[in-house]
């Protein structure tokens, strides 16, 4: 029963003194569902006095999800939008059009020090709401569903799964779950029909005959069920949904076509705030910003 297709490691890229787990996009497999961009952030011990700064930075056409274990985040973006974020919680913010944001670690732990541990992803979005309004929700842990079975522990973050439905307004058919299992317990992710993975975040795990290495993505056969057996204490990202057609990737752009992104470059090069700029500066973070890199583009 069931079947993993592929099994991608994670890539280590050094963003500044902050090491990320990048899984998606990967050469052979750019997306699973709509999940176009999977980084896992640290973990991180940052010491007094040192802490993560991301500067203001530009999206089109996806949305970010933002989740937390350890630690806390401030994210401050052009609507205007200031917002901690901590562990169990969930950040949605929809480019659309186009925003920009930033990502700091608050004043607080800065001073103190402390740990950073979690994961981040892009949603790319449908063709026809590319161009829609850009927005920002925040979910408390709280108002996420959370639920057990047969001894593992299930939190819905987005979508759809297992008869219930996340309260984050999502703009595709996905899911997103974070599970923690015991050692011991089984859990057998349903082949309805989407596409599937599985990442390890700690732990040990066997999926369908396959053992995974923490840090590690296996992506499940299309329309079979998964079964997954812990062999230690584990704790697992699950994500998946409808496949949306091929995107494009250039920096932190994400578009349908090639057309979009090239705006969407112009529009930054010339810095946020710039008379016709889609890019608005982020109140009270107008200081500096990321300027465009050099070339790197490639498709999903």
């Amino acid at each position: 029963m069931g079947k993993v297709s592929l099994v991608i490691p994670s890539r280590e890229r050094d963003l500044g003194g902050f090491v990320v787990k990048r899984v998606l996009p990967f050469a052979a497999h750019r997306m699973v569902g709509p999940f176009i961009f999977f980084d896992h952030l640290g973990p991180a011990e940052f010491s007094p006095g040192t802490g993560m700064r991301v500067r203001p930075h530009p999206h089109i056409h996806l949305s970010t999800v933002t989740y937390l274990f350890e630690g806390k985040m401030r994210h401050r973006d052009s609507l205007g939008f200031d917002q901690l974020i901590e562990p169990g919680a969930v950040n949605w913010m929809t480019a659309g059009h186009g925003i920009v944001h930033s990502e700091t670690t608050p004043d607080d732990v800065r001073i103190s020090g402390g740990r950073l541990h979690g994961i981040q992803c892009w949603v790319a979005l449908p063709a026809e709401c590319e161009e829609s309004a850009p927005s920002f929700v925040h979910h408390e842990s709280s108002s996420l569903p959370d639920f057990a079975m047969d001894g593992v522990r299930l939190k819905l973050l987005l979508g759809t799964a297992f008869g219930r439905q996340s309260p984050v307004a999502v703009n595709s058919d996905l899911f997103y779950l974070d599970i923690q299992m015991p050692r011991g317990t089984e859990l057998l992710l349903p082949g309805d029909g989407r596409e599937c993975a599985v990442y390890l975040v700690s732990g040990s795990v066997e999926a369908a005959g396959v053992v995974l290495e923490p840090y590690s993505l296996a992506v499940a056969q299309v329309g079979e069920d998964l079964p997954i057996t812990a062999l230690q204490a584990s704790r697992l990202m699950v994500l998946g949904g409808n496949p949306i057609g091929k995107r494009f990737i250039y920096w932190n752009f994400v578009s349908s076509t090639e057309a979009n992104i090239q705006a969407a470059k112009d529009d930054w090069s010339r810095g946020p705030g710039a008379a016709g700029s889609r890019f608005s500066k982020i109140p009270g973070d107008d200081l500096e910003f990321t300027p465009l890199p050099e070339e790197r583009h490639m498709s999903a």
